[in-house]
């Protein structure tokens, strides 16, 4: 095994020893030619006097294409080679480098397209928080959890969640929002009572805030050209089973007291 290693080694040191006698050949005989030419045209007698100096100028461009020339056909494979070592090496800098670059990509999407800012409430792969910071690689949230209160934890999350998953902003109305509050009956016969009682009691929560609620949704309908229509109180019926429906209650209430509100309206409703 050690002769062909020994031949393989003698005869690259060969190759590489011929290329370089070779390129200086080439060069030698770029310069030897264009000084050649150069001393047999300008002593033409009857060219002007600006000829000679244009003249030079072709020949050093033309010496330098065949020079150029001549050394890729001279270093053909070892270029070739250094070609394919310099694509595996970007190829392994790429896969090491993937996630890196996704999540910078990821800050990028949410940079140009405006998807929230620090403050802003968001929901992402079924995960809702405040978001308190936002950074190249990394945006970090206040977790909320159940009845829209804080967990007290803090989630960080990688960039590169927001290339694929779905971003709700829930304070695009900056201090107000429409909340949906489900409640379900047993029967659909005590509908019209339940309803009205329901209805009742949110008009009566939502109150000390129900007309600046309705001037901010406005406002924002009017910004973004949005159908918002629900500055007041409104239930809607969903049917989920023959004899069985949801009351859903459709309340404008303050982005960060949207828990809040849900449960003084809940705790009265089904208060005997």
């Amino acid at each position: 095994m050690q002769l062909p290693d020994f031949l393989h080694g003698f005869w690259t040191e060969r190759d590489i020893l011929r290329n370089l006698v070779s390129s200086a050949v080439l060069l030698l005989a770029v310069v030897a030619g264009r000084a050649l030419t150069i001393r047999s045209l300008v002593h033409f007698k009857e060219r002007p006097l600006a000829d000679p100096l244009r003249l030079k100028a072709r020949t050093r461009w033309v010496a330098l294409g065949i020079a150029v020339l001549g050394l890729t056909v001279i270093w053909a494979d070892e270029l070739r080679t250094l070609a394919l070592s310099l694509v595996a090496i970007a190829a392994a800098v790429v896969i090491a480098t993937k996630e890196l670059i996704m999540c910078m990509s990821g800050a990028l999407v949410r940079a140009s397209g405006a998807t929230f800012d620090v403050g802003d409430r968001i929901e992402v792969d079924g995960l809702r928080g405040d978001v308190i910071d936002h950074q190249l690689l990394t945006t970090t949230i206040l977790e909320i959890g159940p009845g829209h209160q804080p967990t007290g934890r803090t989630v960080v999350l990688p960039n590169s969640v927001f290339l694929a998953a779905r971003v709700y902003n829930e304070t695009l109305t900056d201090n107000f929002v429409v909340h949906v509050v489900a409640v379900p009956l047993k029967s659909a016969g005590e509908l019209p009572k339940h309803r009205d009682r329901l209805l009742s009691i949110a008009n009566e929560v939502c109150e000390p805030f129900a007309d600046d609620a309705a001037r901010a949704l406005d406002a924002t309908a009017a910004k973004h050209g949005l159908p918002l229509n629900f500055p007041h109180p409104d239930v809607l019926v969903q049917a989920v089973a023959p004899e069985h429906v949801n009351l859903l209650l459709r309340v404008p209430v303050p982005a960060r007291k949207r828990g809040e509100v849900e449960q003084t309206i809940l705790r009265r409703f089904y208060a005997v």
